[in-house]
């Protein structure tokens, strides 16, 4: 992983290069897992990308529905499922939603930054805290199966620490 920070988008930031950047991503690593994504797998993963923030299970299926698709739940968990299993996504469990992941198909814990005010998340995934908290779980013999560190907050645009004011 990376010790370099992804950033919070600026208020003139191009969600669609990052939607396109992570479409790419996903379908280069389902080609080298030999793993399918399906339709319904790859619009559920551009929705998530769509806006940056937490996506529940029930607003993608609206979304989807709002195009003319019929999905089911099941349809969507399913989706889901593929994405987070194959590290495409993180479950947000507080906000009970989702988001892309940007380290796709890399497994690693990702701490995931959410702004309680516009609700914007971006994933870090520094590779010394992941560490520290690896010793610590051996330290008391603690087998991680996942982790996913949720921090609240403000973000540079909510708390006018950005240059974009």
């Amino acid at each position: 992983m990376s010790n370099d920070p992804v950033t919070f988008p600026s208020a003139g930031h191009d969600h669609l290069a990052c939607v396109n950047s992570a479409l790419g991503e996903a379908e280069r690593f389902c080609k080298r897992r030999g793993l399918r994504l399906t339709p319904t797998r790859r619009r559920v993963l551009e929705l998530i990308w769509q806006s940056h923030r937490p996506s529940g299970a029930y607003e993608l299926l609206e979304q989807l529905a709002a195009e003319g698709h019929k999905p089911s739940p099941p349809t969507v968990y399913r989706a889901l499922d593929f994405l987070l299993e194959n590290a495409l996504i993180h479950r947000v469990s507080s906000r009970n939603a989702f988001v892309g992941c940007a380290y796709p198909g890399n497994d690693h814990m990702a701490q995931i930054f959410v702004c309680d005010r516009c609700g914007v998340a971006v994933e870090q995934a520094d590779d010394s805290l992941n560490r520290h908290i690896r010793h610590k779980a051996q330290d008391i013999h603690f087998k991680i199966r996942s982790q996913t560190v949720e921090l609240v907050g403000l973000c540079p645009l909510c708390n006018g620490d950005s240059d974009d004011r």
